[in-house]
């Protein structure tokens, strides 16, 4: 049988059929369109080893002597008896394929089961993958894993994946590539504070813009695993899996199972290549809130500049000062304006109400219409924050159906069950029980037919432990509940948007973000922490789906206290809003913020749209990112001092990514003379000429040579514009 080869952007996959199964030659840098006779990549057989070469199978098979971590496990259950675990043996049957994807259908017919693979290879270079099982036999199967897994190229020397905490998300660790396993696990229900949203293995010192880079990310949002297995031989493999609880898949005759998807990218170009293969597919979705005008769709509406009011009033809901902090963000320029926590029965705390989803009528005797009738007469949309998956004890839903929350024993909460520790003072409601599903649904569905209400604020504020239905492992189906929760209310009210919130960016996934409009980076607005939560954040995420906002002068997560042009010039490179009690900001700042909301919505489109760019700057205590147009024609950089340098002047910093061969005038627009920020953000007797007059240079020159920066006091951003000339 002919391999299989997907060519895109430089990019290529080479599947194998040549012993039988489906065996991945290659996934990598574009081999052209020749290939000669794979059986030249047969390899010598050493003392002490199986008798053929050992196949890197699309699915890893122990019965093919693959000795790393096998991509499907399970066992027989025949008259409520568990077999043995035991290795299927797949051969490949059949294979549809066109330029840029393939289905290969593997079976065993001695084992009973046919997996069926899905690839794409998308025009910008990301390859999407994903297994499905089918169990042919006559008894049940137990499936314990069925996982996703791709080789790297042995120059692979290097692993990076993520990790963090809440208020600390993504925040990246590097390890060797050493033989044996490494596992990142997430059980925490949910995707995590502590997940990778990328793995990744590279060449020795990859970096932001250079070093070849295999990446992979699993896009599902619940229990996971994410690993590298490197095998005695030197090759290695990266991928990852739903993590299932006991019993949690059990396949009757005829039943399959379908692995999330697992996205994966190749660069040559460091992780800046590996963001634009991401960017690329997000970009060209249907129902992305902005396409690319590449992708021929309709242009999608500007992303609104954002009033969040938690961190103005947190539950102190009152209507005339909300409609106050309405008049205020309309003056400054707001288009969204987002009530938060506290809108329902109950709710004065945390402690109480979730999973009534009534608008509370000792607040609101009016509903919530004089509000939104407020916010609509300034020009601005209206939205609401909800939990839907979660339920207080102290709840009338909590009261009239005991039974709805989740607990680990056969005996419901009802009749005397022990219940999981709380968590937040909350409970996750089980949307696997179809009563509980239905009325999660049908409140949603009636506040959004009731209510002029444009967009959901969706949090999900606790992991899922000790996650149990009917007394058996429920994460698995809990899931796929909340999936289709949000399918279906989109469905219903297509013109709403979502956005995944989980307290902050525990819920930062493909899954999640195939059913949402945004996700909420981090409940941590202080700028110095943002800084790092959004760069990594974005090597996956385009910045118009990540929520970043101006929050206090004094952080309320951190203390740390920062001026306005910090804060933000951070949030400008991302969803931009505020979540502030603005009506206090007044004078020369309020001018400032005016001005920068004016900023964002000059360059939104750009940044929106354009390639993301993050410089390797020897000074680990500098950092230069910024947005360059698709057409080369503008860019936006922010220069950001993290914390004091070593080196008494930063010297010549380059300015990567532009178009060598054309010039380019080079501006600082925020801060300037005369800005309220200046005189903080520098330490300078003389400022470098181009400062205040501008520069220009090739493109070639700033990215060669690139240009004496100021001094940038710690924990201050400079804002640059760049245009062909």
């Amino acid at each position: 049988m002919e391999p299989l080869h997907l060519r895109s952007a430089d990019t290529s996959l080479v599947v194998s059929f040549n012993n039988g199964e489906a065996e991945v030659i290659h996934w990598g840098a574009d081999l052209g369109s020749d290939l000669p006779d794979l059986a030249i990549l047969g390899a010598p057989i050493p003392n002490s080893a199986v008798d053929v070469t050992v196949p890197a199978g699309l699915i890893p098979q122990a019965s093919s002597a693959w000795l790393g971590r096998p991509g499907l496990r399970g066992h027989r259950i025949s008259d409520g008896v568990s077999g043995l675990d035991f290795s299927v043996r797949l051969r490949v049957v059949d294979v549809q394929r066109d330029a840029r994807s393939a289905v290969v259908v593997q079976k065993d017919p001695d084992a009973g089961i046919t997996v069926t693979s899905t690839l794409t290879l998308h025009p910008g270079g990301l390859l999407e993958m994903r297994h499905s099982a089918v169990n042919d036999g006559t008894s049940p199967f137990q499936l314990d894993e069925l996982a996703t897994a791709l080789p790297v190229g042995r120059a692979a020397v290097e692993l990076l994946d993520l990790t963090g905490r809440w208020c600390r998300e993504r925040h990246p660790q590097r390890r060797p590539v050493q033989q044996g396993t490494w596992v990142r696990t997430g059980r925490h229900g949910r995707t995590g504070h502590d997940s990778s949203l990328l793995f990744a293995a590279g060449t020795a010192g990859f970096g932001n813009r250079h070093g070849k880079v295999w990446a992979t990310h699993l896009a599902w949002s619940g229990n996971h695993e994410q690993f590298s297995d490197t095998i005695g031989d030197g090759r290695t493999m990266i991928g990852g899996s739903e993590l299932l609880g006991p019993a949690e898949v059990v396949l009757q005759p005829g039943e399959s199972y379908t692995t999330p998807a697992l996205f994966a990218a190749y660069s040559e170009r460091g992780l800046d290549g590996i963001s634009e293969a991401f960017y690329s597919w997000f970009r060209s979705r249907p129902h992305h809130v902005l396409p690319a005008a590449s992708t021929g769709l309709p242009a999608g509406k500007p992303r609104p500049v954002v009033l969040n009011t938690w961190e103005a009033v947190y539950f102190d809901h009152k209507l005339d000062t909300l409609i106050e902090l309405a008049e205020s963000a309309a003056e400054l320029g707001v288009e969204r304006f987002v009530l938060d926590d506290g809108w329902f029965r109950g709710r004065r705390n945390d402690h109480a109400g979730l999973g009534d989803w009534y608008v509370d009528e000792t607040l609101w005797p009016e509903g919530l219409t004089p509000l939104i009738k407020a916010v609509n007469s300034h020009g601005m949309e209206f939205g609401l924050w909800v939990e839907p998956e979660m339920i207080n004890l102290d709840s009338d839903a909590a009261r009239a159906h005991p039974e709805w929350v989740v607990g680990p024993a056969v005996q419901s909460h009802k009749d005397g069950g022990r219940l999981p520790l709380e968590w937040r003072q909350q409970h996750v409601i089980d949307l696997v029980n179809p009563a509980a599903w239905q009325y999660i649904y049908d409140r949603m569905d009636t506040l959004l037919r009731e209510n002029n209400i444009k967009y959901l604020k969706w949090d999900q504020n606790r992991d899922l432990t000790e996650h149990g239905h009917a007394g058996r492992a429920s994460v698995h189906e809990q899931t796929l509940a909340a999936y289709r929760l949000f399918d279906e209310l989109r469905k219903a009210h297509p013109g709403v948007e979502i956005e995944s919130c989980s307290s902050g960016g525990a819920r930062v996934d493909l899954g999640i973000l195939e059913r949402t409009d945004r996700i909420w980076a981090s409940d941590c607005n202080d700028a110095l922490e943002r800084q790092t939560i959004q760069r990594w954040t974005g090597v996956v995420v385009p910045p118009e789906l990540v929520g970043g906002h101006i929050g206090p002068t004094t952080s309320h997560t951190t203390a740390r206290t920062h001026d306005l042009s910090f804060r933000a010039i951070t949030a400008m490179f991302g969803h931009f809003g505020m979540e502030w009690d603005i009506r206090e900001v007044q004078g020369a700042e309020r001018a400032e913020l005016k001005r920068f909301i004016g900023l964002y919505k000059v360059h939104r489109g750009l940044i929106h749209s354009g390639r993301m760019v993050r410089a390797d700057v020897p000074d680990d205590s500098l950092m230069l990112h910024g947005v360059v147009a698709q057409d080369d024609a503008s860019a936006l950089f922010a220069i950001v001092r993290t914390r004091t340098a070593f080196a008494e002047q930063p010297g010549h910093v380059a300015i990567p990514g532009l178009d060598p061969e054309r010039s380019y005038r080079v501006e600082a627009i925020f801060p300037a003379p005369g800005d309220a920020d200046y005189a903080h953000t520098f330490t300078q007797v003389h400022p470098p000429a181009w400062l205040e007059s501008g520069a220009e240079a090739s493109g070639r020159f700033l990215a060669e040579v690139g240009l004496p920066m100021p001094l940038v006091n710690p924990e201050h951003a400079l804002l640059l514009k760049l245009r062909a000339l």
